[in-house]
């Protein structure tokens, strides 16, 4: 955890119709003094999205050779390795040598597309990775979320994701640019 990371508490509650998932998290999640409200939610709707026993955040932006989000198999494996971001080809190589699924969430509109058309072509050897986008305008929406204190709400059902809190629903359409998430 960063020195100066806020912490924030959060009461996550996943309805994933999909994957037939329907739990409760409590979360601690540090917010790197870097890291936009917008980030943090973002990582926190991957969570959801990708929700299981085992899954846990990471020190994230702290360390440079760990995922955001990741599942280890109780002998210790990596099964889910979670990205949020533009990370380079190089790190989504290593990455998807490491874990059985690699799933990344870019996002930030203009700027992640422009990521997607120079490095899709690199990528299509690896059956492990999933690339799922979010609109810029979805996760603008979502970082008005954020709070230190958050009883999030997140549902899922033929991939389209809502997320409301006390302050207001989000209805997010996640697109799937390489893979099936």
């Amino acid at each position: 955890m960063a020195q100066n990371a806020t912490i924030h508490k959060v009461e996550l509650s996943i309805s994933d119709m999909d994957r037939h998932y329907y739990e409760t998290h409590k979360l601690t999640v540090a917010k790197h003094p870097s890291e936009t409200d917008e980030r943090l939610m973002v990582r926190i709707v991957a969570f959801a999205m990708n929700a299981h026993e085992h899954l846990e955040m990471t020190k994230g932006l702290s360390t440079d050779d760990e995922p955001d989000i990741w599942q280890k198999s109780l002998s210790g494996e990596l099964d889910v390795w979670v990205a949020l971001g533009l990370p380079s080809d190089k790190v989504i190589r290593q990455s998807c040598g490491k874990a059985a699924k690699v799933v990344v969430y870019p996002y930030g509109g203009r700027t992640a597309e422009m990521w997607w058309d120079k490095i899709k072509g690199s990528t299509t050897r690896f059956d492990n990775l999933h690339v799922v986008n979010f609109s810029q305008a979805d996760t603008g929406a979502l970082a008005k979320l954020a709070n230190r204190s958050m009883k999030l709400q997140v549902n899922i059902q033929d991939g389209d994701v809502m997320v409301s809190a006390d302050d207001g629903v989000v209805y997010m359409t996640p697109v799937n640019w390489k893979g099936a998430a």
